[in-house]
């Protein structure tokens, strides 16, 4: 789990918002949207609930910005892959590196909890969203076509 945060350390919303997400993931990862209580994560950071519903509104609002944040880091993970892809290719790099990074067990969780909650419409349009964006940016930063980008998507990246 997350480092708790000293009770005596002053940090701006940003950062408080960070470190919520951070501890989101974690626990998110592990018993889900449902079974999670936002205490737990609220604990780990040391602040309070209704501060934390005052930053992402609800618990499902905690959720969604954990999702985002698993697409952001693999988003960055292909980018940084795809830039130092030497003569195996982007897409081949792009790869190892996702398989480098889902050796996070909880990055790899959240994103398994993120499908598992697809019954509900917006966890739906958030994971269907941050997909889609990962498949038009691994589209742009390799070049594939549609046959080589259903590949690398449909043997887990």
């Amino acid at each position: 789990m997350a480092p708790k945060t000293s009770p005596r350390t002053r940090q701006t919303a940003p950062e408080r918002r960070e470190a919520l997400v951070q501890a989101a993931v974690e626990h998110f990862a592990q018993t889900g949207l449902h079974g999670t209580a936002v205490s737990a994560i609220t604990d780990d950071v040391g602040i309070t609930q209704p501060y934390a519903f005052s930053l992402f509104g609800t618990k499902k609002g905690l959720f969604l910005a954990a999702v985002e944040r698993g697409c952001e880091r693999i988003g960055e993970t292909f980018r940084a892959a795809a830039a130092d892809a030497g003569d195996e290719g982007p897409l081949a790099a792009m790869g190892a590196a996702y398989a480098d990074l889902m050796s996070d067990r909880s990055l790899l969780l959240m994103q398994l909890q993120g499908y598992a909650a697809c019954g509900d419409d917006e966890v739906r349009e958030v994971v269907r969203r941050g997909y889609a964006q990962l498949y038009e940016l691994v589209r742009e930063l390799s070049g594939a076509d549609a046959t080589e980008l259903q590949g690398f998507f449909a043997t887990g990246m």
